[in-house]
């Protein structure tokens, strides 16, 4: 008794369906839906109980990086290093936090379905019309709809009275459909099934009556709000390269320390306790655990920079996520296209109008073949206007539409030809005969300027056999039913939704206005050519996405010569598109192989979209998902990323995504790529910095330990400078802005890892050649002064580490180019904390006791900063010669794509 069970109601007649639900005409009786409902449960979405706080709080903790940042916090504790212990645990606590309170959005997409669904609704129960309760409604209840209704359940119609549903949140359908009660073949897709109604979906005109077929999670919306709460996210691109890099840390880690450890106790002869110290700095020094408050403040930075450029992010991960995208499968009604019906051409019999212009925006030029097509024209725009029940009102800079969004598009037109509101009021509507399917037309009957005005219209094929005659620029004439029969034809082949327009003189009469008014002296006027048409900015963002190597692939419910025309304009690669009906009949290697061919899909379902996406990420792609209808929702869950529109977006889609879009404008996805990547690269950067000069840092006692010479650096020394430097100085790459080549360069592999040739070449001979500067330093005054050797070193390291920073700006333009130059100041004001906290180090008498610490003069300073900047020189001429031997295979490794 409910649509999963018996999923052909449209095949069935009415009187079928009733009797297979045991129900009648005049609705269930009170008995009877007393039974039912103990059966089938209330009419309502089944709420998903959602983890509990405390589960989702300490899955924050589930990473390695934070496994080994919390060791080494407890070791830095054990010691008595309490200061960066505590900066350690902050690191971890804030990091959990953030994704904590980030988690949650599969639940918040199911409540947002579950607000779409009606409180109350008109039925028959007893055979007595009721306002019922929809969560109360049952399989084989009868439902009355009116305009303004939101369906309450899956229905199959039972009358239909000029019944208009707007399914495009469901279906992606970008007109309201028109119903109707008849049967329909069993293989009819699910879009096109017009005696269903669908629940969530919204009545726009007519009205009707239709059984309760199915109920709460077994409707067409349940089944979407069953999919959002099963499909689960993916691990993004940078979740799981950090997770392979904190095993690789981890284990060189423990590896290295386990050496100089045995080392130092067989061959050294060093005491335990003074080994344990030394280890314990190796590990902190060598454990980057700025690089977790790095990632996320980087992140949060790029967060900033997107919604500046309308791009609202709900999940920080998905800020990086963007920058590796391969894929952008995206909805097109009101994500490629506006979602605003627009008329862009009317034929005359004397020739063509063209007409330029955005959405319901009045305005936009007007352009005529000849004086004769701009006459009828004119007199097609007042039949446009009064044969029309549509408003336009203008809302905080915004055009909105009230009415049929065809009947929209037809209100503009005549707005663009000069009339306005005062027109239509000056022309009063005397009588009508409203738009019926079995007629195809609608007629009115006007007073314009004294004179009755009968104005009609409708589906071309039917004004055509209605009318005899045409206008043209010397009156009325003959029809040409072929001249007709081939403009329907073109125009329709470009994906155009097609009208007719006609208009009579009517003599002065008392009686009503009929059909037989019709019958004789209708003269026909011309065609519209209304689209659904794909935003300029649409069009140039595709051909950016596809320069940076991302394939864009429309998935729509629309029908196919809709999509494959809008795909066209757009400039998606390909003419075939496949539709859902053929999408089920493959397999999953007939349907990869497809989606490497084809990127236009047309009707299709939310499983269909779901399983798209799925096929995709099966294949290593990283897909983002547009989209702003409830059909979209469990495939925005389900990709890498989902992106959906604020503006004309429904809550369950944009609950269901990681990324809003406030503006609707795909374009800004481009931006958003392109942010993604900046982010990536500084997350590089960053690793560019903390890595290497960790190595310094450890390699320093390291070598101490293993050549037997006294520490050039004490481990709470170690400690001190590892503290000062590791997020503030990391912290200033976050800042900085895009590389240039960044939208010309493919994606990067979704399985590339963040330890690349480029950071090992980098590690170690920085690493070597940091750690020979310090020693050489240390060695200067080692052999007199002790301390003062070490006071030296520390300054020297503290400065190797500022002049790194600069080198590492950029990943291979010179420090001191143009672009480099450009966003100094986050670098700048992060070298002046070091540079003050290093100071205090060395005059505050606290520091000075627990450091060992003296004040040094300018000379040293001077000295130490000298010989910091031969390690910048020597980065420098690296990059100078990469550039000069790999100047391409270079940019792209260091982005992390392939090389040639």
């Amino acid at each position: 008794m409910d649509a999963s069970s018996k999923p052909q109601w449209h095949h069935d007649s009415g009187v079928t369906v009733l009797s297979a639900l045991e129900s009648q005409a005049e609705g269930l009786t009170s008995e009877q839906v007393a039974a039912r409902r103990g059966r089938f449960g209330e009419n309502r979405l089944l709420d998903q109980k959602p983890r509990s706080v405390w589960r989702r709080l300490a899955g924050q903790f589930h990473n390695v990086l934070l496994y080994i940042l919390l060791v080494a916090a407890m070791l830095a504790l054990l010691l008595g290093f309490y200061s960066d212990a505590t900066v350690i645990v902050l690191v971890v606590v804030i990091n959990a936090l953030v994704g904590f309170v980030q988690e949650g959005k599969a639940e918040a997409a199911l409540r947002s379905i579950q607000r779409m669904l009606v409180s109350h609704c008109q039925g028959l129960r007893d055979g007595q019309p009721h306002t019922l309760e929809a969560s109360e409604l049952v399989p084989g209840d009868v439902v009355i709809l009116a305009a303004g209704d939101r369906v309450p359940a899956d229905l199959r119609l039972l009358q239909v009275r000029e019944l208009h549903c707007d399914e495009a949140m469901l279906t992606g359908e970008s007109v309201p459909v028109a119903k109707q009660q008849e049967s329909l073949p069993v293989d009819t897709p699910l879009a096109e099934r017009r005696n269903m109604a669908w629940m969530g979906s919204l009545v726009t005109t007519g009205s009707a009556q239709g059984v309760v077929v199915a109920t709460g999670m077994a409707t067409q919306l349940g089944h979407i709000g069953n999919l959002v709460a099963t499909v689960s996210a993916p691990v993004t691109p940078l979740t799981r390269a950090l997770s392979r890099f904190g095993h690789q840390l981890a284990l060189a880690i423990v590896v290295v320390s386990g050496i100089a450890l045995a080392w130092g106790t067989a061959v050294m002869g060093l005491a335990p306790d003074q080994l344990l110290r030394v280890a314990v700095g190796v590990v902190v020094a060598a454990i980057p655990e700025g690089l977790p408050a790095v990632v996320t403040i980087t992140l949060a930075i790029g967060v900033q920079r997107m919604a500046r450029n309308h791009a609202v992010i709900r999940k920080l991960p998905a800020v990086e996520v963007l920058g590796s995208v391969t894929v952008i499968c995206s909805d097109k009604t009101g994500t490629l296209t506006r979602n605003e019906m627009t008329t862009r051409t009317f034929v005359t019999a004397a020739g063509q109008v063209q007409l330029a212009g955005e959405g319901y925006a009045p305005e936009g030029q007007v352009e005529s073949d000849n004086p004769a097509t701009a006459e009828i024209f004119a007199r097609a725009a007042q039949v446009a206007m009064l044969c029309n029940d549509s408003h336009l009102n203008q809302r905080d800079g915004q055009w909105v539409m009230q009415g049929d969004p065809t009947e929209g598009a037809l209100y503009v037109l005549a707005r663009k030809a000069g009339l306005t509101e005062a027109f239509r009021q000056q022309c009063p509507r005397r009588d009508e005969l409203p738009f019926a399917a079995e007629r195809l037309y609608m007629a009115t009957l006007n007073d314009v300027s004294g004179q009755p005005m009968l104005m009609v219209k409708g589906a071309p094929e039917r004004l055509l056999a209605l009318c005899d005659q045409q206008q043209n620029g010397d009156g009325a004439e003959a029809l040409n039913a072929d001249y007709w029969q081939q403009q329907l034809e073109r125009l329709a082949g470009d994906g155009m939704r097609v009208l007719g327009l006609a208009c009579k003189v009517m003599p002065s009469v008392d009686r009503p206005l009929g059909h037989q008014d019709l019958e004789q002296g209708l003269v026909f006027l011309g065609m519209t050519g209304t689209t659904d048409p794909p935003r300029q900015e649409a069009i140039s963002a595709v051909a950016q996405c596809q320069q940076a190597g991302i394939r864009v692939k429309m998935i729509t419910g629309d029908n196919p010569r809709t999509a494959s025309v809008i795909a066209a304009q757009l400039g998606l690669l390909g003419q075939r598109v496949v539709t859902g009906q053929e999408l089920s009949a493959l397999d999953d290697g007939q349907l990869d192989q497809v989606l490497a061919e084809v990127d236009v899909f047309a009707r299709t379902s939310p499983a269909d979209k779901l399983r798209l996406v799925e096929r995709l990420q099966a294949g290593g792609e990283v897909v983002a998902m547009t989209g702003d209808g409830v059909n979209d929702a469990p495939a925005l869950q389900r990709a890498d990323i989902g992106v959906a529109m604020g503006g004309k977006g429904t809550d369950a889609a944009r609950d269901a995504s990681a990324m809003v879009l406030t503006d609707d404008n795909f374009a800004t996805i481009a931006a958003a790529v392109r942010e993604g990547r900046t982010v990536y690269d500084n997350i590089v950067k960053a690793l560019l910095f903390l890595l290497p000069t960790g190595l310094i840092e450890a390699s320093v006692l390291l070598v101490a330990v293993v050549v037997g010479t006294p520490l050039p650096i004490t481990p709470v020394q170690i400690l001190w400078v590892n503290m000062i430097t590791a997020v503030t100085l990391a912290l200033a790459l976050g800042f900085e802005h895009g590389e240039q080549d960044l939208m010309q360069r493919p994606p990067r592999p979704p399985g590339q890892g963040l330890v690349s040739p480029l950071l090992l070449g980098r590690l170690l001979w920085v690493g070597t050649l940091g750690t020979a500067l310090v020693f050489w330093q240390f060695s200067r005054f080692a052999d007199t002064d002790l301390d003062l050797a070490r006071n030296v070193a520390v300054l020297t390291l503290v400065w190797i580490e500022i002049t790194y920073l600069f080198a590492c700006r950029r990943l291979s333009a010179p420090a001191w180019s143009q672009l480099s130059l450009a966003g100094l100041l986050p670098a700048l004001i992060a070298m002046l904390v070091v540079l003050l906290l290093q100071w205090l180090f060395f005059v505050v008498p606290v520091m000075q006791t627990l450091f060992t610490s003296r004040p040094l003069g300018l000379a040293f300073w001077g000295q130490a900063a000298a010989v910091a900047l031969l390690l910048l020189l020597a980065v420098e001429t690296e990059k100078w010669l990469l550039r000069r031997r790999r100047p391409h295979q270079h940019q792209r490794r260091v982005s992390g794509s392939p090389t040639p």
